[in-house]
């Protein structure tokens, strides 16, 4: 039981990173204000501000008064802080590198008790076992030491009638690698584009490849196949990153008359950055994937050029929706691990820790987390996590001495942690992994990762368990589409050639099956759901109607204090909650001791802290005023990295430090 005394005294605190520090990864952009007007700061200045501001990934900002600090040291503290926070670098520069330590002997864990890794043949075939996806498909290890696709993971899984010849032939693309199975049979499944090619010769040979590679999972009437080309029918990574370029400006207040000037237009501008339209598409095309793998008993193919962007989004929505393990903490944590970390996706340069090219900055692991917790806000019982849990693990994507968000394929982390080096020698770096989450927080701030109004699945017997099929209790209430007979021939001829086009990087207007029955399938499914009482153990489905899809305000509002309600909003009611539910255990504790000592029941008070008014809207993080006077940036530390010469001149691997 949270303890609410606790949660109403004590501060959420991190032990890694401090209140007022800034990782040098976490800086997005740094102003100077000049004769009160405020600039952006970038290359050599010729002049120095008189006011340094720092607006930050995780949205805080940070006002430095420079105006009594003495003109050398103004410009030794912008030039450092503008050069080793904006400067392209080294991978192997990073701070990760300089905090991991030698690595120790690993010991086993349990898969069911611990966040699985996906880093062992073993992992793939615990997870094809939990999902009951043995019957059809297999862990392989024929990429072991990467010596087929450095793009891979060492193991990985595929369809069983695959050949390993057909994963040699094209280092890995263009083949269906497995993500889930469903209760029903259906499965998920990705695949890279194949390389562009103008020969014709090889043109034709790649089309024979793919024909005879859809085959292997396109069986009709036994195994449907529809594709899903997300590289050109569903959402740009350019827009993406367009729209949260818009949408973050909304959070970044440097004082309460912008916050109260913004506000009068503020549906304007929020409508206007597309933000929640773009989570309102991620969450129905992965309904509409649901559907197809629920209702209409369909395997799903997603297609995208490297299938480490919105292939690992969507497969990992698909699964939050359809897998309650994956609404768990540490299925969750599985989940990140076997389709993001896994999965290839490029964390390095989609959060773009090296400085080396904004244009592929885009926040798509950020875009998940969102549409996480639309699904968490709407069904609170369904998660063992909460959104503070979501908020925390956006934090960590800033944080330097996890290596879980710093690499762009487990090749890459492999090859600089010294795993692939010969040298019998040199041991290989043991990097921290975000998942240990008591590097970070205490176990009593822990708590408020963990939902106390999750809904366990309740345990049954072998009795029960025997009458009982493998399939949710919602199954019942679906729309149930009638199987559908094994469409004419001329039809998946035709799907395999859009497939064809799609994979050799040939634009097409609109797959085969993107119809007005596929909306009305749609609808059908949707409505259909929505009309039957929750089964937070089944498929979850979020409403997506306008304002069902709301901004996330723990993470985007905690750090401005106007937008702050003492004593209010949701955890005003979460508190009270809380409040019932110590109090029923304090009388079920005062029961079982009247039980065991045959004692009459004494009458107690029992001992409450019943005072919201003192919560925050937005706790744990909140702020509860903007102070009016600025900190003032202390200047006798970065005296002691040295007297002579410009800080922006030193050495990297000297003052390359975890914070500001």
């Amino acid at each position: 039981m949270m303890n609410l005394r606790w949660i109403m005294e004590t501060q959420f605190k991190n032990k890694v990173i401090g209140e007022n520090d800034i990782t040098l990864h976490c800086v997005d952009q740094i102003y100077g204000v000049f004769d009160e007007k405020k600039k952006t700061l970038f290359g050599q200045l010729k002049k120095y501000p008189e006011k340094l501001i720092i607006h930050c990934k995780d949205l805080r900002v940070f006002h430095f008064c420079l105006r009594y600090t003495k003109e050398e040291e103004v410009k030794r503290i912008v030039s450092g802080i503008i050069h080793h926070t904006q400067a392209p670098k080294l991978l192997k520069r990073l701070f990760l590198f300089s905090y991991a330590t030698a690595a120790q002997n690993n010991t086993a864990t349990d898969p069911k008790n611990h966040t699985v890794m996906f880093d062992t043949l073993k992992d793939w075939c615990w997870e094809l076992e939990r999902t009951k996806g043995n019957v059809k498909y297999r862990a392989v290890s024929v990429n072991e030491g990467y010596k087929i696709c450095e793009r891979l993971p060492a193991f990985f899984v595929v369809p069983t009638p695959l050949l390993e010849e057909d994963v040699l032939r094209f280092q890995g693309h263009g083949i269906p690698i497995w993500c889930w199975s469903c209760h029903n049979g259906s499965a998920l499944l990705k695949m890279s584009a194949l390389p562009k090619e103008q020969d014709d010769g090889i043109l034709q040979m790649q089309k024979n490849f793919l024909d005879g590679i859809y085959k292997t999972i396109h069986r009709p009437p036994y195994e449907n196949v529809k594709t899903e080309d997300l590289s050109s029918n569903f959402l740009p990574l350019q827009e993406i990153q367009t729209a949260y370029s818009k949408f973050k400006q909304l959070f970044l207040i440097d004082n309460s008359t912008e916050f109260w000037d913004t506000d009068i237009k503020w549906f304007s501008l929020l409508e206007s950055s597309s933000w929640l339209d773009i989570i309102r598409r991620c969450l129905k095309k992965a309904i509409e994937i649901t559907e197809c793998l629920e209702a209409q008993n369909m395997n799903i193919l997603l297609l995208e050029e490297n299938a480490s962007d919105l292939c690992c989004l969507l497969s990992s929505l698909v699964q939050v929706m359809m897998d309650p393990h994956c609404r768990t903490q540490t299925g969750f944590q599985s989940l990140v691990q076997k389709e993001w970390v896994m999965g290839g996706h490029c964390f390095l340069d989609r959060c773009n820790h090296l400085r080396q090219s904004d244009k592929e900055e885009v926040p798509v692991f950020l875009l998940f987390l969102d549409c996480v917790w639309q699904l968490v806000h709407q069904h609170p019982p369904a998660f063992e996590f909460t959104e503070t849990y979501l908020t925390v693990l956006s934090d960590t994507l800033y944080i330097p001495i996890f290596s879980t968000f710093f690499f762009n394929s487990p090749h890459q982390k492999d090859t600089n942690m010294g795993r692939e080096s010969l040298d019998a020698q040199s041991k290989p770096l043991n990097l921290l992994t975000v998942w240990d989450w008591s590097v970070q927080f205490e176990p009593k701030a822990q708590t408020l990762l963990r939902n106390p109004l999750y809904v366990e699945k309740p345990k049954l017997d072998k009795g029960q368990r025997k009458g009982m099929r493998f399939k949710h209790q919602r199954q019942l209430s679906l729309p149930l589409t009638q199987s559908k007979s094994s469409p004419k021939r001329g039809f998946f001829r035709e799907e395999t050639d859009h497939l064809i086009k799609n994979l050799l990087g040939k634009r097409i207007s609109k797959l085969i099956n993107s119809s007005d029955e596929l909306q009305d399938n749609f609808r059908e499914f949707y409505d259909s759901w929505h009309s039957k009482p929750t089964d937070y153990h089944g498929l979850l489905l979020p409403h997506i109607e306008g304002p069902e899809i709301k901004v996330w305000a723990q993470r985007y509002l905690r750090w401005i204090p106007e937008a702050q309600i003492i004593g209010g909003g949701r955890v005003a009611t979460m508190s009270k909650l809380f409040e019932m539910m110590e109090e029923v255990q304090h009388l079920q504790e005062k029961i079982d001791e009247r039980h065991h000592s045959h004692a009459p029941l004494q009458a107690e008070a029992p001992c409450l802290l019943r005072n919201s008014a003192r919560l925050s809207s937005l706790f744990p993080f909140a702020l509860l005023q903007r102070h009016s006077s600025k900190p003032v940036l202390p200047t006798s530390g970065w005296k002691a990295l040295g007297d002579e010469g410009d800080l922006a001149k030193r050495e990297d691997e000297f003052v390359d430090l975890g914070d500001l």
